[in-house]
């Protein structure tokens, strides 16, 4: 157990914000857990250039996988969690739309509903009342996406229904 006694869970630790958020919480005595993709090649670098491979605790986890994220949020068990998971290629959520609404809007749902699984399930007690703020950082996130999305989807809607 860390000094603090506070564990953090972070979604895409592998990613560039996720391996330097990692590092800080680990300099501010967190045990970090970070969920990685299930992938043929593993993409460690970052943590490992950074010197904290060996320090998080990693856990296989999909964002389009409901069951993998109660399991990481249960083993985790989480003072704080930050959801930095993402479709992380431009290029590709454009080719594949559905596929990164899936990725990044549903799964933030996935995220909450395992917060409500764990939390609310009798082997784990967890502060109900304190998870509110703490999931604020993710809805603040992925808002601004879907505000984005919807200003522009709204603008190109307006444009082109008038010549359907």
């Amino acid at each position: 157990m860390n000094s603090l006694g506070k564990h953090a869970l972070v979604t895409g630790i592998t990613g560039q914000d996720g391996a330097y958020l990692s590092d800080f919480l680990l300099k501010k005595g967190y045990e970090v857990f970070g969920t990685y993709r299930r992938i043929s090649t593993p993409n460690f670098w970052r943590l490992q250039y950074l010197g904290v491979f060996d320090k998080v605790n990693l856990v296989s986890a999909d964002l389009v996988d409901a069951g993998s994220m109660v399991e990481a949020v249960k083993l985790a068990e989480p003072d704080e969690i930050y959801h930095l998971a993402a479709q992380s290629f431009v290029g590709a959520s454009f080719e594949q739309p559905i596929s990164t609404g899936e990725v990044t809007g549903l799964g933030v749902t996935r995220i909450l509903e395992a917060i409500r699984k764990v939390a609310f399930s009798s082997n784990h007690a967890f502060d109900r009342c304190s998870w509110r703020s703490r999931i604020v950082y993710a809805f603040e996130k992925e808002m601004k996406f879907y505000f984005f999305f919807l200003s522009l989807f709204s603008s190109f809607a307006g444009k082109y229904s008038s010549t359907m």
